[in-house]
């Protein structure tokens, strides 16, 4: 199981720059070791969220979950051998949107 983040997929204007290549690199990570352990029946997952209620998160001004309910999404997904698991509305929104228009969560390019 790894924890990861809506932020694997996005980048925000709050300073989430390096934090968000992390993220998308530990994702990636995260298919590439699935990847790898295919053959042994190892389950790799990836889990999803939006923000949790956390020391790190302590300052942040968003609606959080609670850890608990993370942890316990991600059980669930390893009784349902689940390869990814999308704890919240944020992590399946922007899993969603993804396949679409980039404006969808970034907004329209600046006028010219």
């Amino acid at each position: 199981m790894n924890v990861l983040s809506v932020l694997s997929w996005i980048a925000t204007p709050q300073g989430s720059g390096s934090y968000s290549v992390a993220k998308a690199a530990e994702w990636n990570m995260t298919n590439g070791v699935r990847v790898e352990l295919a053959g042994q029946k190892t389950l790799v997952q990836g889990v999803h969220l939006g923000a949790a209620d956390t020391d790190m998160m302590a300052g942040t001004d968003a609606p959080k979950i609670d850890p608990v309910a993370v942890a316990r999404a991600s059980l669930d997904g390893v009784q349902s051998d689940s390869l990814e698991v999308l704890v919240d509305d944020p992590s399946r929104f922007v899993k969603a949107a993804l396949a679409g228009d980039p404006a969808q969560l970034y907004g329209t390019a600046p006028a010219r």
